[in-house]
């Protein structure tokens, strides 16, 4: 979708690039309140939307829509920027467009998250921009929440809940043949065959055993208790416990 010519009735294909001194003077005149170069402007820097929109590509999202959205972060940069800080346009623009796009797709996202772990994160975000910005190296997340005066899991688990859902299809890495996917990646280790076979293999072996020894291998091996505490709860000795035990041990290694 991203890859069409025309998004939201504008040719991709026919945008203008401004010069340097053309943004300049634009934005001088921006500045001055003169409408006409603002649409100018705007107008002249959409491929920096198209640029960054084309990140978001695989989600499945309508390319007009994040198109959009990627306009109200390029206006809110124009806006916002400072011509005395000696930064180019584009390498402030293009983060704002990013975030607005970010957070178009949270709030849009299928997944409900509710206003108060929302608005968590969104303070957790610009605490951890802020300190960037001043210590010149990402925060750890304890000293995010120390920072907001809130527990660390809090922290946690409301930027968990942010983030943003990745596909089971989609590749991690590609090397000219068959892509790898994250599904490939995936593996349950407790609903795997072999777990399956050796549990029936293991309850099968199970009905070989007397009462008396089933019950000594749920003590031992289920509940963790020792050859002492499965003694004193059944009534007999340590010693008898260990030769019921062995001997239970030895008949499930003829079965499993």
């Amino acid at each position: 979708m991203v890859n069409k010519v025309e998004i939201c009735g504008v040719n991709t294909a026919k945008l203008p690039v401004l010069s340097k001194k053309e943004k300049e003077e634009l934005f001088r005149r921006i500045k001055e309140g003169d409408m006409n170069a603002r649409e100018r402007f705007i107008h002249g820097n959409l491929r920096l939307v198209l640029s960054v929109i084309q990140r978001f590509g695989n989600r499945g999202e309508n390319a007009d829509d994040l198109f959009q959205v990627g306009c109200i972060g390029l206006i809110k940069a124009i806006d916002n920027f400072d011509l005395t800080q000696n930064v180019q346009f584009s390498t402030y623009a293009v983060p704002m467009i990013i975030g607005e796009i970010r957070r178009y797709l949270r709030d849009n996202n299928s997944i409900r998250v509710s206003r108060s772990l929302k608005d968590i994160a969104y303070r957790a975000l610009k605490v951890k921009e802020k300190m960037t910005a001043s210590n010149l190296k990402e925060p750890t997340v304890s000293e995010i929440a120390k920072e907001l005066d809130i527990p660390k899991e809090d922290v946690v688990f409301a930027l968990d809940a942010i983030a943003d859902p990745v596909s089971l299809f989609e590749p991690v890495y590609h090397d000219g043949g068959e892509a790898i996917f994250v599904m490939d990646q995936v593996k349950d280790t407790k609903n795997s065959d072999e777990t399956w076979l050796e549990n029936i293999a293991l309850n099968e072996a199970m009905r070989h055993l007397e009462d008396r020894e089933k019950y000594i291998l749920n003590l031992r091996f289920f509940q963790g208790k020792t050859q002492m505490e499965v003694a004193d709860e059944i009534g007999i000795s340590q010693a008898q416990v260990s030769r019921l035990e062995k001997g239970a041990l030895k008949q499930l290694r003829k079965f499993v």
